[in-house]
């Protein structure tokens, strides 16, 4: 990667853009961005985060960019008549796609990449925690949190180690998968996100031929095509083969390669994602024991199955749930705690929830049942060019006709007073969506609901 070089990050405050702009300035060089939530100050706290990182922040005008900048990266999201990319192209400065940043800095590194439609955030935040944990000192590019991050005042996505060993998080949604190369590639699961099956399949095809080792789920029918040669890991089959799993409320333990492993976050499928991170630390040669040891410890990750609190005997969760296998997950995960499900989900923008209109509508009415409810707060929308042409009001029509217990309500206030009346004590309330960086403070209040 260049160093000593002013660069300049648009959209900044992304979860996937926040981690490279962390990495150039934990590399010493002058880091700039900015972001739409930053123009009327939506960043709150993470403002402070992230000029503590030392990243300075600019509003979306072209202010950040000067004749020192070298070099601007924007990713797929960025509108084409952004004043950022405007100013850019006056002053001849080269703009990269985030994607092309990633992949230089991965290709300069031992890079463990994890792929997947889902669990790709949490399985990174593990195999990171594992080979930071059993000394390996790696580098860390993730699209979420770690709550052991976090709680250092840190943004909690992005590490600079000490070693060669780079843990990223490689994202399938624009297609720019394609462009990274990795000591050890991670294929986790493809389903419907973003773009159609086929589409995903032939992406994750020129990913795995880019990964010098490539690990894969063994359970996940559709990678059946992805196992020859693999290196493979699942609780039906795998080389790494996990046994004797024991569900509850508050993790798992199973068996594996003679270790007992004990995951301290709840579900199903977060067995399965410490498998995964298991195997991918296996195939640096790092001992299942001394990384199901080590896994002990993880801490988790912001907005998967986050537990804000619990008044009246109702806990209330924060997650990042966005597509239909990730609903079904949390749902599932929700049942190992509670009698009852109380759940808000926004969608997360008008694409996403016309693609994923009939598996959403699955997912819920096939995993709520009749005592359960679900609120529709509006669908998120922060500007720009977008087709309108489906709606939270479209969701509680289709939901309600399958049974379920769905209203679309725009207010957020009202949905909290709502729950906080109809809660009663072993109930789960569940806050799910993406993007939208309120949510967690909305989980906040509706517990606040609750305590009075």
């Amino acid at each position: 990667m260049i160093s000593a070089v002013k660069v300049h990050f648009v959209g900044v405050a992304g979860t996937g853009m926040s981690a490279l702009a962390q990495l150039r300035a934990f590399s010493g060089d002058e880091v700039t961005g900015s972001d739409r939530l930053a123009d009327h100050d939506g960043l709150g706290a993470e403002r402070a985060r992230l000029e503590a990182a030392g990243i300075k922040l600019f509003a979306q005008d072209g202010g950040g960019i000067t004749d020192a900048t070298r070099r601007v990266v924007a990713s797929t999201a960025i509108e084409k008549d952004n004043r950022d990319l405007a100013r850019a192209a006056e002053l001849a400065v080269s703009v990269v796609h985030r994607a092309d940043e990633l992949a230089e800095l991965a290709a300069a590194r031992r890079t463990v990449a994890i792929a997947g439609t889902s669990g790709k955030s949490t399985v990174t935040a593990m195999t990171f925690h594992i080979l930071q944990e059993t000394g390996r000192s790696p580098s860390l590019a993730a699209g979420a949190n770690l709550l052991s991050l976090r709680r250092r005042g840190l943004v909690g996505n992005a590490w600079r180690g000490e070693s060669d060993i780079l843990v990223m998080e490689a994202d399938e949604s624009d297609g720019t998968l394609t462009r990274y190369s990795a000591e050890v590639g991670v294929l986790l699961n493809i389903s419907k996100d973003h773009k159609e099956l086929s589409e995903l399949e032939s992406i994750f095809r020129t990913f795995r031929e880019r990964s010098k080792r490539f690990v894969a789920c063994a359970d996940a029918p559709e990678l059946a095509g992805f196992l020859a040669g693999a290196r493979t890991y699942g609780f039906d089959a795998g080389d790494l083969r996990g046994a004797e799993l024991e569900l509850t409320r508050d993790g798992s333990t199973f068996r594996a390669a003679g270790a007992v492993v004990r995951v301290p976050t709840p579900g199903r499928h977060n067995a399965m994602n410490a498998l995964a991170a298991l195997a991918a630390c296996a195939a640096l040669d790092v001992p299942v024991a001394e990384a199901a040891a080590a896994l002990a410890t993880f801490s988790g990750v912001g907005r998967r199955f986050e537990v804000v609190g619990a008044a009246r005997g109702v806990e209330v969760v924060d997650d990042f749930a966005h597509n239909p296998q990730k609903v079904r997950a949390v749902l599932a995960t929700a049942r190992l705690r509670g009698r009852r499900v109380l759940a808000v989900f926004q969608l997360h923008g008008f694409a996403p929830a016309r693609f994923l209109k009939d598996e959403f509508i699955a997912a819920f009415s096939e995993s709520l049942g009749p005592d359960d409810r679900l609120w529709l707060p509006d669908i998120y929308y922060v500007g720009g060019t977008a087709a309108k042409d489906v709606s939270a009001s479209d969701y509680e029509a289709a939901l309600s006709a399958r049974g379920v217990k769905a209203r679309r309500e725009p207010d957020r206030a009202l949905i909290a007073r709502q729950i906080a009346a109809e809660a009663r004590s072993g109930d789960v309330v569940l806050v799910l969506g993406a993007r939208d960086a309120s949510l967690s403070a909305f989980a906040a209040d509706i517990l606040k609901g609750l305590q009075s």
